[in-house]
């Protein structure tokens, strides 16, 4: 297959958000309603490299790419940038963030480098903050995941100080917040309880982060296996003769899948 720049990807989404010969759904897209396919293509990338598939990550990052592409070209309609415009910012900015490589700048090791790299991000950030007060937490995207968004949170947290000094610290705050939940739960407080299960869900990330893990793909892993174990629960079921689990009580399944981790625990 001839190969194809990326001109002629660019010229594919002109003619798609053209608007008298264009497609009528790529016509009819904003900046807004494009976002939630952005952020599938980007966890369709994610799962590609989980699942070592890289005929799929391929597809996946050439999906991604076109996101951008769409973006830039909605962008350009309105005269605000192009396509041209955001590879120019992301090369200035590589090349910006790394001196050691395109310069002349020496560091002794990777923790050195790493500090190195944090400055000039904050440097960067300086500037854009000059029309507001600045915050140690600046620079966190609210529509990140909320997963994500957290443990970067304790992350920029922590470069001022505040912080558990190890997973410890953090467990016992899941304890609190449990007890606390528990309190909600008892008045019957919806209200409360949603705030007590969300500081839970913050605290048990944090654990997660002070033990080194990523809580995200800690996560993801843990949806995978519960897919995995449900789904074997399932066949031991249905090997049984029971084909509808919506008819079973909750001790059968509860059995069932006992039954299941048992026999995956060896």
């Amino acid at each position: 297959m001839k190969n194809r720049d990326i001109n002629t990807l660019l010229d594919i989404m002109r003619q798609l958000r053209d608007p008298v010969k264009g497609c009528p759904w790529d016509q009819k897209q904003t900046f807004e309603t494009v976002v939630p396919y952005t952020i599938e293509e980007a966890y369709e990338v994610a799962e590609a490299i989980e699942e070592q598939d890289f005929e799929e990550l391929q597809a996946e990052l050439g999906d991604l790419l076109f996101q951008v592409v769409f973006y830039a070209q909605m962008a350009k309609e309105q005269g605000l940038f192009d396509f041209n415009d955001v590879v120019q910012g992301i090369v200035e900015k590589m090349t910006r963030r790394h001196p050691h490589v395109f310069g002349d700048a020496d560091y002794a090791d990777e923790a050195e480098l790493g500090e190195a790299w944090e400055q000039h991000k904050k440097a960067e950030q300086r500037e854009k903050q000059k029309q507001h007060k600045a915050s140690a937490l600046d620079g966190v995207a609210k529509a990140l995941p909320a997963l994500v968004r957290s443990d970067k949170l304790q992350r920029k947290a922590k470069r001022v100080g505040f912080d558990w000094p190890d997973a410890s610290g953090a467990l016992d705050k899941c304890r609190e917040e449990i007890r606390e939940l528990e309190q909600a739960m008892e008045k019957g407080d919806h209200g409360m309880a949603e705030e007590e299960a969300g500081d839970l869900l913050f605290a048990a990330s944090n654990v997660a982060r002070l033990l080194g893990l990523d809580s995200e793909q800690t996560l993801r892993r843990s949806n995978d296996k519960f897919v995995r174990r449900f789904r074997a629960m399932e066949r031991h079921l249905h090997q049984q003769g029971q084909p509808d689990l919506a008819e079973l009580d909750l001790e059968t399944l509860e059995s069932a899948w006992q039954a299941v981790k048992d026999r995956e625990n060896g």
